[in-house]
């Protein structure tokens, strides 16, 4: 193709620019050859004419086409150049954010100063088994294609992560680790991935440090070595380390640190346990200060010293290790801090003796103090004669003083990563390993010195070997394509290399010069010149002596030759050295020993007294030490030469990290560094290489996809594509050698494809010219055609317009004629009208004056007349006013005198007992009783009255008699002495009276004081009893308020699914334990295995572990139901037994299960209720639910949430039992410990108890009032009730009201929410036994409500499917007597016929299957007949040996004599004990589907419970446990050996599910007995409870499904992404775009297919074959439809993972695929009757992003629509897919950035909970597991001779 071809008018090229590096502009002119200008315009419009030269400027680059702009891999441009490669990394990055891409085998990372979430675990699954060109480019990528090389290839494989500092390297390196621990996590439980990602902190901590370019610098280079072992599981690692920046230790410029090790332990010197290490801030210290800035934004020194410590702990070192390390390290900053002061001669110095630093750096390192004074100020000079002591100058001393502080570091470095490789070592074999290396990139700053000069070394390394790698998988492709090729000139480092470690190289030279004793930089310099001046990669400076020029292959550095040979020599003395030996601290001693390794502290488990160092006693000359004359550069050039030498042995990986910008800006991206380092790097290097050769490659069938427009339509019918893309390109390129022809791919020259596009371009708009033309040539005929008919009828609607203006002419002069005669008439009426109105006008004017006099006169009178009127009525309403109120007064002195009686007697009766009885009918005994006590008291007090009114009378009577007989005896004797004594006596008497009135008023007083105690009791009970009637009263309206308010905020479908998700909530939560439980059980099984492998030896015996091998793999414990007692019972029994002996019981331990198992019951009982209503709700539809409905289900939902939190409080309670108890008996530490501790479980076991029954009080009332207010307020129930149904207590004879019972019974429980005393209400317990009665009371009204609503729910719900049924027939028969009767006759006939002939024709298919029903019946009764036959002569002929194996056999448990009919069958099973092994390995272990196939769905189920029937008809509790017990273990065993088989997975969870149904449709619980025919209601267990077991079989079930699923979902992975986006559904849909490099390279495995296979329609027949396995093995259909929902969020999951992290798939041809695709899935869920499986509403997400992909992105009206139409995707999955959306054609329009941005801000306020990118797809779906219980009768099932269970005994 000629220069004038491709550089023509509107071709856009790249010309250099001095800022943007290359800026775009548009040809505005053709060019032809030879001309010297070329005619561009800029992106601002200005033209410019850019000069064309030979030699100096030759024509621009072109650029490539839009379509191909933002590709994941630079090779799939067609033009590849420097600015297309610097274009295309800049619109990923800025524009989409993506900061990975593809360039060949390298993959270019941009740090974008971000954390992006696109490295959590569900990316790692996503990458983990992709191919590395299928999805977009990541560093997990690059990760999986080394793994799945390593396992493909077994060759061992390196990534090789370089790039300056601050680009990321660090962090691209940890993060490729960390997906190796992930996918290759360790087989066994020693966690090596979590030790290698352990070692990161600590190498973070102690090689990296803070520069100018970034905060997180790595020092040094590091290679770390993952070895896997042969199932390429991770094993162990190895770390290799190159070049510490030991200069850091003792310098650092400005605003940079010293490494973060010595800041964490600054910032954490608070700690207790650092005091010892006299450590302050880090501004102290001279070796951290010396960048003036300490600190780090957004960085925790004292957070990360955290972590480091985890990581050393992680990693297994002693608390005494990690105190030395801390130790040395702290030593080392106060070594930085030691002052040494210069002597007045300046030739030698001194430390002061009270030096602090120098005190605590000899503590810490545990050296003498002197000899370290001494010897840091002086060195020693050895000749061969003698040894001088010389004394150092204060710098001398200095530098001394550093380098010693570099070599501690440089030794303690090595130490922790030769113990990091200690920890990280394994005995097990290594089969391959990975290595990631991490290492500094190429390097210039403006003062180079001899680290860069190493580093840069290092580059030119790794550069050649780089070089070498591409050419020779270039080579490799040519050869496999079997292509000629010609050699490619690619740069060759060589010579730069050589001239660096060659013979005489700069480095020999450099060694040279420091073994000459007074070498010099500068002496070293003019070596270099006089040796390497003609050498064309070296140069020296014009203006300077002490630098040179090396010319590498990224740049030219000049490095300054000062310090080169001191940073060669590394120079410590030797006295230093020797003084550290003699350490007293072992470590300190270990890290500078020679002629071995540091001792291994992780290794080494001996006390402190066996290391004892042992010296001899006499000093012995040392051999010079090699070691020390070892150079830096002689070092690192023999590591490079190692590190080389691995590479070259792996198959390295390359990764490419670009820093954009020198600010850390987020997503900033500066052009001029990115080219510099893309140059730097070899990214460009490696795409000059790729375009010397055929960079652009592509597949017969993808050219022949892409470019069929361009060949003709004979060329397409020959169906040979090699033969027809031959044919095309021959005639499309002229030059043969700008393609070649391989055997799968063509190959072309760089700028061929964008020729080719461009011709094809061109077809299309030819094509479209030629659609335009066509189709606006037809719409300007009909433009023609419309306007000619549109004159047409203008022309004849004119026409007629001006006829009818000319019709209404001449009817308006008609017209005119006759208004002039009206008008005249008109005229002169008004004017005579005009007269006589004013005549009338006079004479009314005149008469209205007249009678207007007259009526002033008359006006007067009347007012005159009205005053008098009101001046009366006011005085006689004055009068009346006075005499009313005087009676008003009368009447309310009357009124308030009759009030006060009232109000007095209102007072009387509300002290009296009868209305204290009104009030509180539950205080009226105590009311009685209290008025009986002041009754007998009034009494008493009346008797003590009366007596002493009587005592009182006598004794006046005695004191009057005895006055007179005191008078006469004075009259009659005037003896003194008898006066005297008769005065005594009226004193005594008088005594006595007031001591006989003292204790009348005491009497009184306490008689008042009772009275006045009692009236306070009552007026307390009486304020009590308002109390409690309020509360009750606040509690009815709180339940009828919220009851009400639900009702009106809440419908019934938002209730029930409130219920269904607190329900999948809790299911999840349990359904997840029980898949925890299986894999760590699947686990333990595996290592089990492997240890028997491991440890197999041949025969067997038999010890007391493998006694019972039937139990071993069920998770609950093996007891009977008889065991358990009470909860009571069994704390007593603890208590008796004693603490140890109890501990060992776990049986004992089983009773405390009963409380458990009984709220676990009646949790079930309730679940099945709901079920059931759930079940009815649906049936229902849409029909309005009644209150009582509404009140029954939130009883049942409160209640079932209050018993299913205290079953799990209890269960909790009673696992923390177990588990302290075990724990206890297990340390055995002590009876008094372990007896507290016991007491204490004890304690905490019984307030648990307390707890759960206080609870359950709480939930009756709570029903209790639920169940009154809903009685209130449906009163036609109350009406069926019948007040002689209510049962009267044993105890409690009356007949009790229920309305009295209810509000005592409230009443009796908030008086004991209280806190009151039963015995203060009643001393004789009345209450309590009205307590007990009201309960029973309530619990038989409660059950008669239930069960008389349950039958109204059914009759209604059959009488409204009854009239449903009758309402669709009555109208389908009106509709056709509609249709009928709008018929003529001859079509009345017609249809009659027709009809008729419908009818006869449905009659006959019913009959004709029923005869076919009838033979097949036939079929099977002859087969039956046959078998039955065989059976009788079996019988006839081994009757002999039967009768005497049954002598030989044991008794069976019932006796057999007379053979029963087939009618007399109970439905049970008999078989001998030692029969069940047999009976397991044939029903179980032996068993296939095909075996049963033609047999009853689930079989071996029924047989099995037939088998349980018949032991519990025995009561033989131990046959029951073996058997369920040996079932359980067998279908486990069964299914971990076909652990990977769908059909047999399907086949034992319907059978194990059946199990579980008959377990319950059988157990004697009226929940599950409603459906049950009389004959199986006969059948139920008769003698055990085996919910126990139901509970192991429901968990077994939900463990079966999970494997179902995981077999499913394993089956389906290879099949969903290439059916669902890569398959044409819609042939020729979907186009093909240029592939890069990934795509075509050898990591692919394209032979045979691969996934690339699977259609849509073999997903689907996929689909249905696991439907129909299911239907067949007899799964219920509702698991089946979970099992399908299951897999179609699967697939939804997958589907959308692939399509938000491929570019490749996010057009708009992929979204209309999708939406065919799913609306097939969809179709397939509607034809198996599964839409109303929820399986469809698991695609809404995909089904949205495919409408994204579809629907315009451009304008604001857009942007909107989007956000309203993806409501199930997340914020950041809209921006993906619109940053990933990529056009096919040029037809196209890509999504502009502004629109994303318009898209981010809409969505900013959306709180959708979805922050992750991905969708988890090892999510899962609670499973349900509905109650379907059998119509099949067991006494009627036939057993097929071919299972051999001819032992088995009808009973």
């Amino acid at each position: 193709m000629s220069v004038n071809e491709l550089y023509t008018k509107y071709t856009r090229v790249w010309i250099p620019d001095a800022e943007q590096v290359w800026k775009s502009a548009e040809i505005v002119r053709d060019y032809k050859e030879g001309e010297s200008v070329l005619h561009i315009k800029l992106e601002n419009e200005s033209t410019v004419e850019y000069a064309i030269g030979p030699k100096n400027n030759q024509l621009p680059f072109l650029r490539n086409p839009d379509i191909l702009v933002g590709e994941n891999d630079l090779t799939a441009l067609s033009y590849l150049h420097e600015p297309a490669v610097l274009h295309n990394l800049k619109v990923r990055f800025l524009e989409s954010n993506h900061i990975y891409t593809y360039c060949g085998i390298v993959l270019v990372a941009i740090n974008p100063y971000e954390q992006l979430q696109i490295y959590g675990d569900e990316v790692i699954n996503a990458y983990s088994g992709q191919n590395m060109g299928d999805m977009d480019p990541h560093i997990f990528a690059v990760a999986e294609e080394a793994y799945k090389q390593m396992a493909r290839d077994e060759k061992n494989q390196s990534i090789i992560v370089s790039g300056e500092s601050g680009a990321g390297k660090t962090v691209s390196a940890k993060y490729a680790m960390r997906y190796f621990a992930t996918v290759g996590g360790s087989a066994s439980d020693a966690n090596v991935e979590e030790k290698v990602l352990a070692s990161s902190p600590i190498m973070e901590a102690i090689g990296n440090a803070k520069t100018t370019r970034n905060d997180n610098s790595s020092r040094f280079g590091k290679y770390i070595q993952i070895g896997f072992d042969r199932r390429y599981y991770i094993i162990g690692a190895n770390m290799r380390t190159y070049l510490l920046e030991k200069s850091r230790v003792v310098f650092q410029a400005e605003d940079e640190r010293n490494y973060h090790i010595f800041y964490q332990l600054c910032a954490s010197a608070s700690r207790s346990e650092f005091k010892d290490l006299a450590l302050t801030s880090a501004e102290d210290f001279i070796y951290t200060c010396m960048g003036e800035n300490i600190f780090i934004e957004g960085v925790n020194d004292a957070h990360d010293f955290e972590k480091t410590r985890e990581a050393f702990t992680l990693l297994g070192f002693k608390d005494s290790y990690q105190t030395g390390i801390y130790k040395i390290m702290a030593s080392i900053l106060h070594l930085g801090n030691v002052e040494i002061l210069s002597e007045r001669d300046g030739e030698s110095c001194h430390i002061s003796s009270d030096d602090p630093h120098l005190h605590h750096f000899c503590r810490l390192l545990g050296v003498e103090r002197e000899q370290m004074e001494h010897w840091l100020c002086r060195r020693k000079l050895v000749t061969t004669a003698e040894t001088y002591v010389k004394n150092m100058s204060m710098k001398q001393a200095s530098n001394a003083r550093d380098a010693l502080a570099k070599h501690i570091y440089a030794h303690l470095f090595d130490w922790i990563v030769d113990n990091i490789n200690h920890a990280l070592h394994t005995t097990d074999k290594q089969h391959s390993f990975i290595g990631v290396l991490d290492i500094y990139g190429f390097e210039t700053f403006e003062i180079n010195s001899f680290e860069q000069f190493c580093i840069n070394y290092a580059n030119e390394k790794l550069q050649q070997q780089f070089n070498s790698h591409v050419f020779k998988l270039e080579q490799e492709e040519y050869m496999k394509e079997q292509i000629p090729w010609t050699l490619i000139d690619f740069y060759d480092n060589q010579p730069c290399i050589d001239l660096i470690e060659a013979k005489l190289g700069i480095l020999d030279l450099l060694d040279e010069e420091c073994k000459v004793p007074k070498g010099t930089d500068q002496n070293w310099a003019q070596k270099l010149y006089d040796r390497h001046a003609s050498c064309e990669h070296f140069q020296k400076p014009r203006m300077s002596n002490q630098s040179f020029i090396v010319v590498h292959f990224a740049d030219k550095v000049e490095y300054q030759c000062d310090g080169f040979l001191e940073k060669n020599r590394d120079t410590v003395y030797e006295e230093q050295i020797n003084i550290l030996k003699a350490s007293k601290f072992q470590l300190v001693a270990d890290l500078f020993q020679e002629g071995k390794e540091a001792a291994a502290p992780l290794s080494s488990s001996s006390s402190k007294s066996s290391r004892i160092n042992v010296r001899p006693a006499k000093s012995i000359p040392k051999a010079p030490n090699k070691e020390h004359r070892k150079t830096v550069g002689h070092q690192f050039r023999r590591s490079l030469h190692l590190l080389m030498d691995t590479l070259n042995a792996t198959t390295p990986h390359y990764v490419r990290c670009i820093k954009p910008n020198d600010l850390k800006e987020r997503f900033s991206f500066d052009s001029r560094r990115a080219v510099q380092q893309l140059r730097a790097c070899g990214v460009l290097e490696t795409i000059r290489i790729s375009a010397a050769g055929y960079p652009s490659r592509w597949t017969y069938g993808d050219f022949f996809s892409r470019y069929r427009v361009l060949m003709k339509k004979s060329d397409i019918a020959t169906g040979d594509k090699k033969q027809v893309c031959r044919k095309l390109l021959e005639t499309l390129i002229k030059d043969p050698d700008k393609f070649q022809f391989g055997k799968t791919k063509i190959f072309f020259r760089a700028g061929q494809v964008a020729y080719l596009e461009k011709l094809r371009a061109d077809k299309f708009r030819s094509a479209c010219i030629k659609i335009q033309k066509t189709v606006r040539g037809w719409l300007q005929r009909t433009r023609y055609r419309k306007i000619r008919k549109s004159a047409l009828t203008l022309q004849r609607y004119g026409r007629g317009y001006l006829a009818r203006r000319y019709a209404e002419q001449l009817r308006l002069t008609k017209a005119a004629l006759v208004c002039q005669k009206q008008y005249r008439m008109v005229r002169v009426r008004r004017e005579y009208l005009r007269t006589r109105t004013a005549v009338v006008t006079i004479q009314a004017f005149y008469r209205g004056m007249f009678v207007r006099r007259l009526y002033r006169e008359f006006l007067i009178h009347h007012k005159a007349t009205i005053i008098q009127k009101y001046v009366l009525g006011w005085l006689e309403r004055r009068r009346f006013q006075r005499a009313r109120n005087a009676a008003i007064v009368i009447q309310c002195a009357y009124r308030r005198v009759l009030a006060k009686r009232q109000l007095k007697q209102l007072k009387i009766e509300a002290r009296s007992a009868e209305h204290l009885k009104k009030l509180n009918t539950g205080m009226e005994n105590k009311i009685v009783q209290l008025q009986r006590k002041m009754d007998e008291q009034n009494k008493e007090y009346k008797i003590q009255a009366e007596q002493l009114t009587v005592t009182n009378n006598a004794l006046n009577t005695e004191v009057t008699k005895l006055h007179k007989e005191l008078d006469t005896m004075r009259s009659r004797q005037g003896n003194n002495t008898q006066v005297a004594s008769l005065q005594e006596e009226l004193d005594r008497l008088r005594a006595e009276l007031e001591e006989a009135h003292a204790h009348r008023k005491r009497l009184e007083e306490e008689h008042s004081n009772e009275k006045q105690g009692l009236e306070q009791r009552v007026e307390e009970l009486e304020k009590e009893n308002l109390l409690l009637k309020e509360e009750k009263e606040n509690m009815n309206e709180k339940i009828l308020n919220q009851s009400r308010s639900a009702d009106q905020n809440l419908s019934s479908s938002q209730k029930q699914g409130r219920l269904q998700a607190d329900l999948d909530e809790e299911r999840q939560r349990y359904q997840n334990l029980v898949k925890e439980y299986s894999r760590l059980e699947q686990r333990y099984d595996n290592l089990q295995e492997e240890v028997s492998l491991a440890k197999f030896q041949p025969g067997h015996r038999r010890i007391p572990s493998n006694q019972s091998s039937l139990g071993s793999d069920s998770p609950y414990p093996s007891f009977t139901p008889s065991d358990v007692g009470d909860t009571d019972d069994a704390l007593q029994q603890v208590e008796d037994m004693g603490v140890e002996k109890a501990a060992m019981d776990i049986s004992l331990f089983m009773k405390l299960q009963k409380r458990v198992r009984e709220l676990e019951q009646e949790r079930k009982r309730l679940q099945s209720s709901l079920e059931k209503m759930e079940e009815l709700a649906k049936r229902k539809g849409i029909e309005p639910r009644s209150p009582t409905s509404d009140d029954d289900a939130d009883y049942n939902i409160l209640k079932r949430q209050e018993l299913e939190s205290e079953n799990k409080k209890l269960k909790n309670d009673l696992n923390e039992l177990r588990k302290a108890v075990a724990d206890r008996a297990a340390q055995s530490n002590g009876s008094n410990e372990l007896q507290e501790g016991y007491n204490l479980l004890l304690s905490q076991l019984r307030a648990a108890n307390e707890e759960l029954e206080v609870r359950k009080e709480e939930v009756l009332i709570l029903r209790t009032q639920i169940v009154s207010s809903s009685k209130q307020s449906d009163t036609s129930h109350s009406n069926h009730i019948d007040s002689n149904s209510v049962p009267e207590w044993s105890n409690n004879k009356k007949p009790t009201n229920k309305e009295e019972a209810l509000e005592a019974y409230q009443g009796l429980c908030e008086a004991k929410s209280r806190g009151n005393d039963w015995g203060y209400l009643n001393e004789d317990g009345e209450l309590g036994l009205a307590y007990q009665g009201l309960k029973q009371v309530a619990r038989l009204l409660e059950a008669q409500l239930q069960s008389q609503s349950r039958q109204h729910k059914d009759e209604l719900v059959a009488l409204h499917t009854q009239i449903e049924v009758l309402r669709e027939d009555l109208e389908k028969k009106q509709e056709v007597l509609g249709q009928i009767m709008a018929l003529s006759p001859e079509d009345k006939v017609e249809y009659s016929i027709q009809q008729e002939i419908t009818r006869l024709t449905n009659e006959n298919l019913d009959l004709k299957e029923l005869m076919e029903k009838l033979e097949k019946n036939e079929r099977k009764l002859k087969k039956q007949l046959r078998i039955y036959m065989k059976k009788v002569q079996e019988l006839e002929v081994s009757h002999a040996s039967t009768v005497q194996s049954s002598k030989a056999r044991p008794e069976l448990s019932r006796q057999v004599t007379v053979q029963r009919k087939e009618k007399d069958f109970e439905g049970m099973l008999e078989y001998y004990k030692e029969d069940e092994s047999v009976l397991i390995r044939s029903l179980i272990t032996d068993m296939t589907p095909n075996t049963v196939s033609a047999t009853v769905p689930c079989l071996p189920a029924y047989i099995l419970f037939m088998c349980i029937r018949h032991a519990d008809y025995i009561n033989d509790d131990q046959k029951v446990h073996s058997l369920l017990t040996s079932t359980i273990n067998a279908i486990k065993k069964v299914l971990k050996r076909n652990n990977n088989d769908f059909e047999m997975t399907s086949f034992w969870l319907a059978n194990t599910s059946r199990l579980l149904h008959c377990l319950k449709q059988y157990s004697g619980d009226e929940a599950f007995m409603t459906q049950n025919s009389v004959k199986q209601n006969e059948h139920c267990l008769k003698n055990f409870d085996l919910a126990e077991y139901r509970q192991v079989l429901s968990d077994l079930s939900i463990q079966i499904y999970q494997q179902l699923v995981k077999v499913a979902e394993g089956i389906m992975q290879p099949m969903i992404v290439s059916a669902m986006l890569e398959s044409e559904s819609i042939p020729s849909l979907s186009g093909v775009k240029p592939m890069g490099y990934r795509n075509r390279s050898s990591s692919m495995d394209t032979e045979g297919g691969g996934p690339g296979g699977y259609t849509l329609e073999a997903l689907i027949r996929q689909l249905g074959q696991f439907h129909s396995t299911m239907g067949e093995h007899g799964l219920d259909p509702e698991i089946g439809q979970q099992v399908v929902r299951q897999l179609f969020y699967s697939i939804n999951a997958v589907t959308l993972n692939n399509l938000l992290l491929r570019k490749d798939v996010c057009s708009w041809s992929t979204g209309m695929q999708l939406r065919y695709n799913i609306s097939q899935m969809e179709e397939w869920l509607r034809g198996r009757n599964l839409q109303h499986s929820g399986a469809a509403a698991t695609l809404e997400p995909l089904i949205q992003a495919a409408q994204l992909l579809q629907v315009k992105k451009k304008t604001s009206q857009d942007a909107e629509a989007i956000c309203s139409l993806c409501i199930a995707l997340s914020v950041h999955q809209i921006v993906k897919i619109l940053n990933l959306y990529t056009p096919l054609n040029e037809f196209e329009e890509r999504v502009t950035v502004s629109f994303i941005r318009d898209i981010q801000n809409r969505l900013q306020e959306r709180t959708d909970g979805q922050q992750q990118l991905l969708v988890d797809t090892k999510h899962t779906f609670p499973v349900l597991f509905p109650y379907t219980p059998s119509a099949l009768s067991l006494e009627n099932l036939h057993i097929p001779a071919s299972l051999n269970l001819d032992f088995l005994n009808r009973v």
